[in-house]
């Protein structure tokens, strides 16, 4: 028998709640049905916003081993190409409700249980400063130190417990930083179309090519505030880097500021399946900073902005997600993971992870941030037929598109938000490995290459992400009633 075979039937026993513990398995509770914060008018004629940023390096880092968040496990940090941040944004409305604060990092992805300890760490910020909703998102940052511990010498870990918490204080500064920074003013929504920087890998091409912008406008004529999304993987910088570096999105805020003055958050969209930006030239290096600069300058075109009424209004949705990947959960058992493993009989494993996602409305703008890599066709629909996936399978199996729940063409996805799941695949399109799945890639029958679903949770995933949602919209439009 291939010795892969091998390995993939004995990761499948240790990874699995033995059959005599399922039978005494106590299920995992429910979890009850969020209610919507929900203002229906402003109180208010202006937003409060404020900015902060903090660098997230440790101060050792050329004295001892860090791994880059790239391709490939044991690729020690080499040195600093650029410096990444925490990039904090205050927003309140006036309402009496609180303000929110969103924090972006230029990592690959934070787990929850790192989010959540970070969080309860913040209880004290949240009491002074009123603020009722703290969302951490990653740019998915391929040249940043490994985060979630998967890029190390394995089978050790490559997240270091004390960069995490170097992490944390970035986090927590520039959450300070953000609340102290706040002034009135206005906001403004705009977007553009990019045309020529992106790449759909993977068929069906589908994917967004809308640069959104929220741009604050304080009211005494100080420093303004963008808040960006885009869909595009962070790996500008490619496999064989070993430089830390915020990669293309370190260049687009640094021309903004250059240009401008304004201070930038940056955040991703829908970037499975999987969305990346075209190379520019041979040089790695002088690409991603043309990249990030040219991405700039379509950020700094947006025309026609609508100005929002001061008006935020919530919905946080915790879920459960069956684990069908007994990798992962092989990964969590000894370490190289930080994730609280839930319990249920009818999982595959008998194992579930507990993540979130957020329907948030600013004005009129309505966003969902999800804890994962999505797919954008199934956010936007245009699945593939059963003559074009990977079984012949058709995409009446798929969940109705995100879009289509929410009742929003132009509903704003913020990927990697207080979670990483991992790629969320079409079921239709979905396919593993015989005898090694979640271990080896495969081609299907058309050749193509079906590398996304070894960093799945598994092929249930969408329809999960896409029931949780509806019951969200059902909350928020009986609320509107």
């Amino acid at each position: 028998m291939d010795p892969k075979v091998l390995i993939s039937k004995a990761a499948k026993k240790y990874a699995g709640v033995s059959a005599v513990k399922r039978k005494m398995l106590k299920e995992s509770p429910p979890i009850p049905k969020a209610s919507f914060d929900c203002l229906k008018k402003p109180k208010a004629e202006y937003f409060t916003a404020g900015f902060g940023k903090q660098r997230i390096i440790p101060p050792d880092l050329m004295r001892r081993k860090y791994y880059v968040a790239g391709y490939n496990c044991w690729n020690p940090v080499k040195g600093v190409l650029d410096v990444p941040h925490a990039h904090a944004l205050w927003l309140d409305d006036h309402s009496g409700r609180g303000g929110i604060l969103f924090v972006s990092l230029d990592n690959v992805g934070m787990l929850r249980k790192d989010v959540l300890a970070v969080k309860k760490t913040m209880e004290g910020f949240k009491r002074e400063t009123g603020c009722r909703s703290i969302s951490i998102v990653s740019t998915h940052n391929h040249a940043g130190i490994d985060t979630m511990g998967l890029w190390g010498p394995l089978p050790l870990t490559g997240r270091n417990p004390a960069y995490i918490q170097v992490v944390f204080e970035a986090i927590r500064a520039a959450a300070k930083q953000a609340y102290e920074d706040r002034r009135e003013g206005s906001l403004y929504l705009g977007s553009v179309e990019v045309e020529g920087m992106q790449n759909d890998h993977r068929l069906p091409e589908v994917y967004s090519k809308t640069l959104t912008r929220l741009r604050f406008v304080p009211n005494d004529g100080t420093r303004e505030i963008y808040w960006i999304n885009f869909a595009a993987h962070s790996e500008s910088l490619g496999g064989d880097n070993s430089l830390v570096s915020a990669d293309f999105p370190g260049y687009l805020r640094k021309e903004i500021l250059e240009r401008t003055g304004a201070e930038t958050v940056y955040c991703v969209g829908a970037i499975g399946g999987m969305i990346s930006m075209d190379r520019i030239g041979e040089d790695r290096v002088e690409s991603t900073k043309q990249i990030g600069k040219n991405l700039a300058g379509f950020a700094l075109s947006v025309t026609g902005e609508k100005k929002l009424e001061p008006v935020i209004n919530l919905l946080t949705q915790e879920f459960y997600a069956e684990v069908d990947n007994y990798v992962l959960m092989v990964a969590t058992k000894i370490g190289i993971l930080q994730a609280d493993r839930y319990y249920s009989k009818s999982a595959p494993y008998g194992h579930m992870l507990k993540s979130e996602m957020t329907y948030l409305e600013i004005g009129g703008l309505k966003m969902l941030l999800l804890p994962c890599e999505i797919f954008p066709e199934l956010v936007f629909g245009g699945y593939l037929s059963a003559e074009e996936s990977a079984e012949g399978k058709g995409p009446e199996i798929n969940p109705v598109p995100l879009s289509q729940i929410a009742g929003e063409e132009q509903l704003l996805i913020v990927g990697l938000a207080n979670d990483e799941l991992g790629y969320v695949i079409p079921p239709n399109d979905f396919l593993l490995a015989p005898g090694i799945p979640y271990l080896d890639r495969v081609k299907d029958r058309l050749g193509r290459n079906h590398y996304e679903e070894t960093n799945s949770t598994g092929p249930k995933t969408a329809q999960t992400i896409a029931d949780v949602f509806a019951g969200m919209m059902e909350t928020v439009r009986a609320a509107g009633e």
